[in-house]
């Protein structure tokens, strides 16, 4: 990440460690030597949840956190609001640091800055649609009306309208999980933490959702730390990917640095079967250079897949791409878009399509 990057970061994580068990402290400095999780687990009896994170958290992007089972994302999106207590490390959250709140800042924290999304929905099943959504505004102190005022508004933004009084019981997942965002989004809290908020829906219903999701943040620009284990939902809705393993940050990065340069072979067998014309977009293989560009200009937001309809009539021709609110930035040809498509990942210092480019 870049020095400008760092200066914009909302979350700053550093050198965050979990280990559970009996006696964390006494373990760790073997953790700092290089003990694994493996080892610890067998010769010391505990467990590491998270090794060594860094991790810095843009204001008003999507940083999804993803991994296999057992990997530490969801121990790690639970540090973030202190769920879990971390063995050592620090979690700033803009001039908060996270680890040193007392019991009364931390509610505060929890009700005013950080809303959370979990898997299995966690509504109250007593409450209606309006009452769960208008509960945290409730607790904050204001009045009935008015947070059923603000309620109402939010569940019309998740398209359901006329289930205000339905309970839990009676809704789909779908339906239940559109529930638990209006809540979270009622708060108005500057942060949002999604624990796996869409693996527990039909394919269909999950698409659906993130598809809102992208829609809302459109005009919201939370910062959202979306936790999954699913690589197509990672790469369509992160701004930044981070991908863990055994507790540790394997790679971390945008979607095209990840297709197109996996670091290791851990994460070179993620992303094979990934389409990458689905997936990469023009800013990540055109060319700063505009000269010779002609024609209708591509959105640098366009996929590959969307783009090669550009090329039909003069596959020899440089299209002009514009990025929203800067004009033309830059120009991108068939070759660099075939290249892109078609190349397999490389790890490390091999120029790929674009390299020179810019990939934001």
């Amino acid at each position: 990440m870049s020095p400008a990057d760092r200066a914009s970061a909302k979350i700053v994580i550093r050198d965050l460690y979990k280990i559970f068990g009996p006696n964390p402290a006494a373990v760790l400095p073997l953790v700092r030597d290089g003990v694994g999780k493996t080892d610890l687990l067998e010769a010391h009896g505990h467990v590491l949840g998270l090794d060594a994170i860094n991790m810095d958290v843009r204001a008003g992007d999507v940083h999804v956190v993803m991994g296999l089972s057992g990997s530490g994302k969801s121990t790690l999106i639970r540090h973030l609001n202190r769920l879990i207590d971390p063995t050592a490390g620090s979690i700033r959250v803009e001039d908060i640091e996270v680890t040193r709140l007392n019991g009364r800042d931390l509610r505060n924290f929890r009700r005013h800055r950080a809303s959370m999304v979990f898997q299995r929905f966690a509504l109250h099943p007593h409450r209606t649609v309006l009452g769960n959504v208008a509960y945290g505004l409730r607790v904050r102190g204001l009045s009935r009306a008015g947070a059923e005022e603000k309620a109402r508004a939010w569940i019309e933004r998740v398209g359901l309208t006329g289930f205000e009084d339905r309970y839990p019981a009676a809704l789909s997942g779908g339906m239940q999980q559109r529930v638990g965002l209006a809540r979270a989004l009622a708060t108005d809290s500057d942060i949002m933490l999604m624990d796996e908020a869409f693996s527990a829906l039909d394919p269909l219903i999950r698409t659906d959702m993130q598809d809102m999701l992208l829609r809302l943040q459109a005009d919201l620009k939370k910062t959202i730390v979306f936790i999954t284990h699913d690589l197509d939902e990672a790469l369509r809705l992160g701004d930044r990917i981070a991908i863990l393993r055994d507790g540790r940050v394997i790679q971390e990065g945008t979607t095209p640095e990840i297709v197109m340069h996996p670091a290791d072979a851990y994460i070179a067998d993620f992303v094979k079967d990934i389409n990458r014309a689905r997936v990469l977009r023009v800013k990540a293989v055109m060319s700063a250079a505009t000269d010779g560009a002609r024609g209708p200009a591509l959105s640098a937001q366009t996929t590959l897949e969307e783009a090669l309809t550009g090329f039909h009539d003069d596959p020899s021709a440089r299209r002009p791409v514009e990025r929203a609110g800067e004009g033309i930035v830059g120009s991108v040809g068939l070759p660099e878009i075939l290249r892109a498509i078609e190349r397999p990942g490389t790890t490390g210092g091999t120029n790929g399509p674009g390299a020179g480019a810019s990939a934001f």
